[in-house]
């Protein structure tokens, strides 16, 4: 995808994202890694229902800022995720930030190290294990470095990530483009709701994780 294309599918899936809820006000944000090895970044404090594609950050290969409104506050958080993340899989190329309510109502509970067990198959096909990031300030470098060593741990362990839950904030989900980032999202805010809703239920089985695995490759 090249770079004029890829600032005009941020600001298509920002405004879809804010159109149906996944953010408000000025939360969330969107990044992605382009040819050269730089970054395109919504800006800080931005409403993602109306980014101009023009005014996007732009970072270079070493994380300084070339051109665009001033970069989001999480921009280093972001280029974490997207060295380590594409360590494991190197076609990651879209990090996508949002406050979604049921993710976020979730980690307000008292949770373990994972923000949700295996309750649909397509949780564990589409979006995979989600582990929780204990809570740090928005912009904190010591969120970036513990995304990152989670990242390291699942990826060594042969589950490559596709999210992570930052506490009391809200996840981080990755994919090749800003759509298919977009529908990670959606199936883990979904799956979410669905614990909301139906507390107590029973997720899916070893067997039935392992055929999941066989049949469609989930990295569960």
């Amino acid at each position: 995808m090249n770079e004029s294309l890829a600032r005009e599918e941020i600001c298509r899936v920002g405004q879809s994202l804010f159109a149906r809820g996944y953010v408000h006000g000025t939360a969330g944000n969107i990044s992605m890694r382009l040819d050269d090895g730089g970054l395109l970044i919504t800006p800080t404090d931005a409403c993602l229902g109306w980014l101009d594609p023009a005014q996007l950050a732009r970072l270079d290969a070493d994380g300084r800022q070339t051109g665009g409104l001033p970069a989001s506050k999480t921009a280093a958080l972001h280029t974490r995720i997207h060295r380590a993340a594409g360590g494991f899989d190197p076609g990651t190329r879209c990090v996508i930030h949002t406050h979604s309510t049921h993710c976020v109502a979730l980690s307000l509970r008292a949770a373990g190290e994972e923000l949700l067990p295996a309750l649909t198959p397509y949780f564990v096909m589409k979006v995979g294990r989600v582990p929780v990031i204990p809570y740090h300030r928005p912009g904190a470098p010591e969120a970036a470095e513990a995304v990152a060593r989670a990242i390291e741990r699942y990826g060594r362990a042969g589950r490559p990530l596709r999210a992570v839950m930052l506490a009391r904030l809200g996840p981080n989900v990755w994919q090749a483009s800003p759509a298919a980032a977009m529908a990670v999202l959606e199936e883990l805010e979904e799956t979410a709701r669905l614990a909301l809703l139906a507390p107590g239920t029973v997720p899916l089985d070893e067997p039935q994780i392992e055929e999941l695995r066989q049949r469609f490759g989930a990295r569960w």
